[in-house]
């Protein structure tokens, strides 16, 4: 982790779950990091959990990453008082529960501009910055099991995670993308999905929450394998994590 001492880690997703775990594992590692969230509050509440000396070093940020608008200030400023973005953990993403025959198209819409187009908007001020910059910086794109290969069904049961697992396999499809863009436009900035199992965040849906009983991953479990994917030696790209529980039953 030596040549990421003092650079700065950008964070989607900062307020809860994966994100703060991301956040705070990175600040202890020697980054600056921006922690953006909607519920920036609670990234700033994030500080009282480091250490007094590196408190400074975590900075909250605002920000709908389903907003273009929204990501572009969040993006200038940083750029502006920061220097640029070295690392950038694209972490937000949203499920809503219902079915897609019949559920509000709006909410399906909402959960595509969040984990599709925030992935996007972010990654191309990230990378802008980088190859401006002719800095070798890393992306991570936090994917799921589920942008693999769907759950299997449960008998009489209709599953509600609608457009969700769509959305997934569309950041997997995206990570090879972006590798194929970074190499061709000359650079050598890497890109990593982590995908994990069910981890015992906000996003799981109670009903789901009880077949999984103990079976869940923790978020500082996902945060781990960050910090292995972004510290691997210049010549190495972890291209993609999957991690189980053990005992997952898909």
């Amino acid at each position: 982790m030596d040549r990421w001492q003092n650079r700065v880690a950008v964070v989607t997703g900062a307020s809860s779950g994966i994100g703060s775990a991301v956040v705070l594992d990175l600040v202890n590692a020697g980054l600056t990091v921006v922690g953006l969230a909607r519920r920036v509050e609670r990234v700033t509440e994030l500080k009282q959990r480091l250490s007094a000396s590196r408190r400074e070093k975590l900075v909250a940020l605002q920000c709908d990453v389903g907003s273009e608008s929204s990501v572009k200030a969040a993006f200038d400023w940083i750029e502006q008082h920061l220097g640029g973005i070295d690392i950038l953990v694209n972490n937000a993403g949203t499920l809503q529960q219902g079915q897609l025959v019949d559920m509000s198209t709006s909410v399906v819409q909402q959960v595509v501009q969040t984990n599709i187009m925030g992935v996007i908007y972010c990654t191309q001020r990230a990378f802008r910055s980088m190859k401006q910059r002719k800095f070798d910086g890393h992306i991570v794109l936090i994917n799921s099991v589920v942008g693999h290969k769907l759950l299997p069904p449960r008998e009489g049961q209709a599953p509600d995670f609608n457009v969700y697992p769509a959305t997934k396999h569309a950041v997997t499809a995206l990570t090879e993308m972006y590798r194929q863009e970074f190499m061709g436009l000359g650079t050598r900035v890497k890109i990593t999905s982590v995908s994990p199992g069910a981890v015992d965040t906000e996003i799981i849906p109670d009903t789901f929450r009880n077949v999984l009983d103990t079976r869940m991953l923790k978020s500082e479990d996902i945060s781990q394998a960050v910090l292995f994917a972004i510290s691997t030696p210049a010549h190495v790209q972890i291209h993609e994590i999957i991690i189980k529980p053990v005992g997952e039953l898909f």
